[in-house]
């Protein structure tokens, strides 16, 4: 009877092992987690309803959701996509719901319904709670070390740990080697009077001064700082330059998410509309009155200003402040517990066929353990569920 150990009791690691158990029903499972629970991150993840996956749609090139292993990730999507998500969890009893943002939830809105799900379909698996394997051997099988001292032999081994760089030193000694995580999702700590408006929300492009990463999408603005899909997202895009430069770069918004060209033809149309009307009485651009006056405040304009005295020169620091408002950047903050790291075993380092290691046979990675990383809004689950059916499909195809 094959020996199967799965080292990492996440989403990649107990849908694999779901995977394993309709394909190779007499295969031993033995899942191993170091932490006190299974699936404690699919638990609350999406603020406890769980975001499973994205329709995809409004993507046009993959790179737009998938920031690193696009090009493995478009191939291994043609094998289990969306749709496919969609339909293993409905089979299973987990009706789904698409919502406006092209993210798609448990209708029940509960996380634990995709938790209990995984469980069961995993169920025959031996899960092994607080139990970290700190070292893994290969001879003629698998050796794996506990942190305990104890060992356990497997015939084939599945990595599913994540991208923290503390659990994945057990591959140094099989020289596997790993590009070193970075925080890839987190909002950015501003030092401002901005935070005053925290709760607001606005469409924004927003992007890094002196770089050539951009996003867009709903910004919020916190009490830390600036959060909300658009800095998620430009988080995401420039990980490894925030990670070396995240105190002192310089944050752009374009609070308009308009071209400064646009922004300067809608504002004369305000000048000559209203002239008599005080200019922070009135936003254009669907903007809340709170931000709009903070805008008038940083382009320094006068409280009791009219439109008809905004002249050229207010009007163009006007135009200017809306379309590349400036600030700096103190620092990161973790976006909740929904932790997601850029880094890993390299794509090179594995068949982009199978996700089996090129160096040791029956060596199998899946889940965030990739350099393999996705922007907020379901990509990065996806990815799990993917990686983690193509892995078990491997192993089956080998029997």
């Amino acid at each position: 009877m094959k020996k199967i150990a799965i080292i990492g009791a996440g989403a990649a690691g107990c849908f694999c092992a779901a995977e394993l158990r309709r394909m190779v029903p007499e295969a031993r499972i033995d899942i191993y987690e170091s932490g006190k629970k299974p699936l404690a991150k699919v638990a609350i993840t999406g603020g406890g309803r769980c975001n499973l996956t994205n329709d995809f749609q409004g993507i046009t090139s993959l790179a737009e959701a998938y920031p690193r292993g696009e090009r493995l990730m478009r191939r291994a999507l043609k094998e289990f996509d969306h749709n496919d998500t969609i339909e293993w969890f409905t089979r299973r009893g987990v009706p789904c719901t698409l919502q406006d943002d092209h993210c798609y939830f448990p209708v029940s809105q509960d996380a634990m319904d995709i938790v209990r799900t995984l469980l069961h379909g995993a169920k025959g698996a031996d899960i092994h709670l607080s139990t970290r394997i700190t070292a893994i051997r290969h001879e003629s099988n698998y050796i794996l070390t506990t942190q305990d001292g104890r060992t356990a032999e497997a015939d084939i081994v599945v990595v599913t740990t994540g991208g923290s760089q503390k659990t994945n030193t057990i591959l140094d000694s099989l020289g596997i080697k790993q590009v070193p995580p970075v925080p890839s999702l987190f909002t950015f700590r501003i030092n401002d009077s901005v935070t005053s408006l925290m709760g607001t929300v606005v469409n924004a492009n927003v992007a890094l001064a002196g770089t050539t990463f951009r996003a867009e999408g709903p910004l919020l603005i916190t009490d830390w700082g600036m959060s909300g899909p658009a800095i998620l997202k430009l988080s995401s895009y420039a990980a490894r330059y925030l990670n070396d430069n995240a105190y002192g770069a310089t944050l752009l918004v374009n609070w308009a998410g308009s071209p400064e060209p646009s922004i300067r033809e809608a504002l004369e149309q305000h000048m000559t509309a209203q002239p008599q009307k005080q200019l922070r009485t009135t936003a254009p651009f669907s903007l809340p009155s709170r931000l709009w006056s903070h805008i008038c405040a940083r382009a320094t304009l006068r409280e009791d200003l009219r439109w008809a005295e905004l002249g050229r020169k207010g009007l163009n620091r006007l135009a200017a402040t809306i379309s590349s408002d400036q600030y700096q950047i103190n620092g990161r903050a973790a976006f909740r517990q929904e932790f997601v790291t850029a880094g890993g075993v390299p794509l090179t380092e594995i068949s982009p066929r199978t996700f089996e290691s090129t160096k040791h046979q029956g060596l199998f990675f899946a889940g965030e353990i990739l350099d393999i990383d996705a922007v907020t809004g379901g990509f990065n689950l996806q990815a799990a569920w993917t990686t983690g059916h193509i892995v078990a499909r491997s192993i089956a195809s080998c029997k």
